[in-house]
């Protein structure tokens, strides 16, 4: 087989997983609307009862999140195997939603370190009206329980969107999301957590949304956004992981 044909079967392949993901995506996100469960709380108990205590040594590393994180491992499951990471997000949710589940999701699972993602639900409205403060409670909450139980924390920027397709009612969206992740950064430095900045690598120039290509809606990131996220958040949990020793 040649070179030209080979990659062209990867790339058919790649799309026809991207296809899948999306719809699947679609038909969860769906029936969690029509049901009205948004608390969830239950979503990973089958998963988490198959995790074993980590072993002396092991570097278990869990991403809590909303549909973002849990695309992540449908569309980059590799990225997650093998670098023993274990998702934990869930579409739709808010910051709220996620500290409600984090002792069963991340603190019960005695990991090494938490990577959080959270805010941009917030903003969306996706639980009420956004309220600025409250958002950075809860990050801030997750954090501390974190550091009580000895799991390193790393929080990251809330990625660029320009509203595209979001309720018309909410405004000046950009602004919040720029907003927000300086709180998060000012939140991190303060109080020596690491902050991996995924919003400056991946914002365009002109209406604040993704980068072209980075994103099939948007709002959430494709293939190629992810493969930016990724570099970015393994050289954090690496460098992270090397200062502990």
């Amino acid at each position: 087989m040649n070179k030209g044909k080979f990659i062209g079967i990867i790339l058919v392949l790649s799309l026809i997983c991207n296809v899948v993901a999306v719809g699947y995506i679609g038909i969860d996100f769906y029936k969690n609307r029509k049901s009205g469960n948004i608390f969830k709380l239950n979503a990973y108990a089958w998963a988490n009862s198959w995790l074993e205590v980590p072993k002396p040594g092991e570097n278990r590393v869990i991403f809590i999140g909303n549909s973002i994180t849990e695309n992540w491992i449908h569309m980059r499951y590799k990225f997650f195997k093998d670098n023993n990471y274990t998702c934990r997000g869930i579409g739709g949710q808010t910051s709220p939603l996620l500290l409600l589940r984090f002792r069963r999701d991340v603190i019960d699972l005695n990991p090494k370190m938490v990577v959080i993602n959270a805010g941009i639900n917030d903003i969306a409205e996706n639980t009420g009206e956004y309220d600025p403060v409250f958002t950075m409670d809860n990050i801030k909450s997750m954090a501390q329980l974190a550091r009580i139980n000895g799991i390193r924390v790393i929080l990251t920027s809330v990625l660029p969107s320009s509203g595209y397709g979001w309720k018309g009612h909410i405004k000046d969206i950009t602004r919040k999301i720029k907003d927000l992740n300086a709180e998060i950064k000012t939140y991190a430095d303060e109080n020596a957590y690491t902050y991996v900045d995924y919003y400056l690598a991946m914002v365009n120039g002109e209406d604040k949304g993704m980068k072209d290509g980075y994103s099939f809606d948007g709002q959430h990131p494709g293939e190629e956004g992810y493969a930016v996220m990724e570099s970015l958040i393994k050289k954090a949990i690496d460098d992270t992981l090397r200062h502990e020793k």
